[in-house]
């Protein structure tokens, strides 16, 4: 196995060279900056190769160890899962000091500096708090030094859950900060390039994976192969559709044929449509033999082949990251697209922000899969017979529409221009979308769609949920004190601290508040509302507190708001120059105003469910007493009466 990924990772470093060499990349200079020299030029390349390549193995062993193979029935890691966190420590030692280096090497790059000038400390500190790409590459080395060093630690199966975890969020930092994150339509290019960088890592290294397991001769390749074989066929897609977004917001589909750079992206997505192939053939034959207790030497053969062309993939995508787009593609963008990555036509009227849509490719994508999921299990349930509420339905439906309306329609368009309009996107993600989903009961319906393991079989998605919803960490933070302070506090510390101010300049900025903003609201509304079980089984009495402990700290957050005499992010938002925008302090009011206001609809929400939840429960409990009173012929009933006659009488009661 080690030859193949040394041979692998040799190939992609000469196509990524290579390719640099023949079309002019490796002089692809910013302007006004002079030449950095040979071993700049084409370092920052050559380490570039060796830190995906590490990543992708450092993933793709992660995923083996916590999704394709089983562990032991105690939680501990399995002899197969044990050996991929090991590799994958081997792997994250490697992406640490490839991020190390590519941090001094795209310094020298950016500043176009010979490597010599810039190792000086001084000089290297400046350049990474001047230059974005340095500074992503350092928050790449920390968590890479932390996945090294947690993978010599974990023994469990829910830790190594939590490294797959964080080995994808290293994929972030890089992606969020390049030439995709600066210039007109960066909000579709970052976007697209996560989806594309993410899939790629899972398929690139979980194909490996399943290939280092199938060459030690595991017991369970035949359950990895085919559960890698599904992931395979998304990611897939999935790159292929992101690849698509991304090259044409790069280039016109005139130079694809006509310039190096458009070359380029023909020559990656041919090597796309043949690891598609191979990835078909593989899963057809290769997957299907060890499903029918033959050999898996057919699979090793096709998996060996597709990760070369995998690698070759690589080493083209790097090659294409050094390649100057075509002089015609690249246009001068106004303020307002470069620093919100689109133009706005006018005032956000009504009519404008319920149809000026501009469609969010993560959270728009997540709110119709989401849909999608829910829709499919629905199906299934009544498939086979069995009834599933129509208002946990059109609940969950809601928040779905709830979510891609604050994103894709004209509120997202205007929220990241406005602060008023950014407010009621905030106030959609974190008291609306949540109070709708929750009531949704998402988790009882997987609970319910999806098949048990049983038996000694493998615990699969089912087996997985459940784990999740019991672990620890869903129990700390549906403490009812932690998700107040999550719900209320992070308005407070993310409003008032200067985070906002920094955070407006970022594309991934944003992507994290709408995350963060759904997230603690579903949080702190599932032991409230929920119709899961939560971790923590509240009182009914205790879900009417915690409410009414949010709502004075929510008003007052709104008050505060419409009397501040300092306008927050003023720097970004007047530099946007807006012409509808003719008093920012009045704007700023307004969205206090909307979340000070809107804090009314979710709490009518939440009384009305919490009072019928409770209404429920004690028709539910009437119901098991006259049960089981029709059980004991009424037995209880007459020794409660007994008892109280006696009482009355003045009788010792024993």
């Amino acid at each position: 196995m080690l030859p193949l990924l040394s041979v692998g990772v040799v190939l992609a470093v000469v196509v990524a060279v290579g390719l640099v060499a023949l079309t002019g990349g490796a002089g692809y200079l910013i302007a006004g900056l002079p030449d950095p020299g040979l071993v700049t030029r084409y370092g920052v390349t050559v380490v570039r190769v060796l830190a995906e390549a590490a990543s992708v193995v450092c993933v793709g062993a992660l995923l083996l160890a916590a999704f394709l193979v089983p562990p032991q029935k105690s939680g501990t890691l399995g002899p197969e899962g044990y050996a991929a966190v090991r590799t994958a420590g081997i792997a994250a030692w490697v992406w640490f000091a490839a991020a190390i280096l590519s941090v001094v090497f795209t310094a020298a790059d950016s500043a176009g500096k010979p490597l010599g000038e810039v190792l000086a400390p001084d000089t290297l500190l400046d350049l990474i708090n001047a230059i974005e790409q340095p500074k992503a590459w350092l928050w790449t080395a920390l968590i890479a030094i932390l996945l090294a060093l947690g993978c010599r630690l974990v023994l469990s199966w829910g830790w190594s859950v939590v490294l797959f975890v964080l080995a994808v969020g290293g994929l972030v930092p890089v992606a969020v900060t390049g030439h995709s994150a600066s210039g007109g339509s960066h909000d579709l290019a970052t976007n697209s390039l996560l989806y594309h960088l993410v899939a790629a890592a899972l398929w690139v290294g979980g194909l490996l994976a399943v290939l280092a397991l199938g060459w030690r001769r595991g017991k369970h390749l035949s359950l990895a192969a085919q559960r890698f074989s599904k992931l395979a066929l998304v990611c897939w897609i999935v790159m292929a559709v992101s690849g698509v977004v991304n090259a044409l917001v790069r280039i016109n589909l005139a130079d694809l044929f006509t310039t190096d750079y458009g070359l380029l992206v023909v020559a990656k997505t041919v090597a796309l449509l043949l690891l598609g192939v191979f990835g078909h053939q593989q899963r057809s034959r290769g997957v299907a033999n060890l499903v029918d207790g033959k050999g898996g030497s057919q699979l090793l053969r096709l998996a060996a082949v597709e990760v070369l062309i995998m690698f070759v993939t690589i080493g083209i995508a790097s090659g294409l990251a050094r390649t100057p787009p075509p002089p015609d593609a690249i246009t001068q963008p106004s303020t307002v697209e470069l620093l919100i990555g689109y133009e706005l036509q006018g005032p956000p009227t009504f009519w404008r922000l319920l149809t000026d849509w501009r469609f969010d490719l993560v959270y728009g994508t997540l709110a119709l899969v989401l849909a999608g999921l829910y829709l499919a299990g629905v199906r299934r349930l009544r498939k086979r017979g069995d009834a599933w509420p129509v208002g946990r339905l059109v609940s969950w439906l809601a928040g779905c529409l709830v979510i891609l309306l604050a994103t894709s329609s004209g509120i997202g368009r205007y929220a990241p221009a406005m602060f008023s309009v950014h407010m009621g996107n905030h106030m959609l993600l974190s008291m609306v979308a949540p109070v709708l989903l929750v009531l949704g009961g998402p988790v009882t319906l997987a609970l319910r769609a999806l098949p048990p393991a049983g038996g000694d079989a493998p615990p699969g998605p089912r087996e997985w949920l459940l784990a999740a919803v019991h672990s620890p960490v869903s129990r700390f933070l549906t403490n009812p004190i932690v998700a107040l302070l999550l719900f209320v506090g992070s308005f407070y510390a993310l409003y008032f601290s200067g985070l906002f101010d920094s955070a407006l300049n970022y594309h991934w900025a944003h992507l994290a508040m709408n995350a963060h903003f759904l997230l603690v609201g579903y949080v702190f509304y599932w032991p409230v509302i929920g119709v899961d079980p939560a971790p923590r089984r509240l009182p009914h009495i205790g879900r009417l507190g915690m409410m009414f402990g949010a709502m004075p700290f929510h008003a007052f957050f709104g008050v505060i708001l419409m009397n501040m005499q300092t306008v927050i992010g003023r720097d970004f938002y007047t530099s946007l120059r807006l012409p509808w925008v003719g008093d920012l302090l009045t704007d700023q009011r307004l969205g206090g105003g909307i979340a000070w206001a809107s804090g009314e609809i979710p709490v009518l929400l939440v009384l009305i469910a919490l009072l019928v939840q409770w209404a429920r429960q004690d028709e539910r409990e009437a119901k098991r007493r006259d049960r089981r009173e029709e059980t004991t012929g009424g037995e209880e009933l007459a020794a409660y009466n007994a008892m109280l006659k006696n009482l009355a009488e003045g009788k010792r009661v024993e």
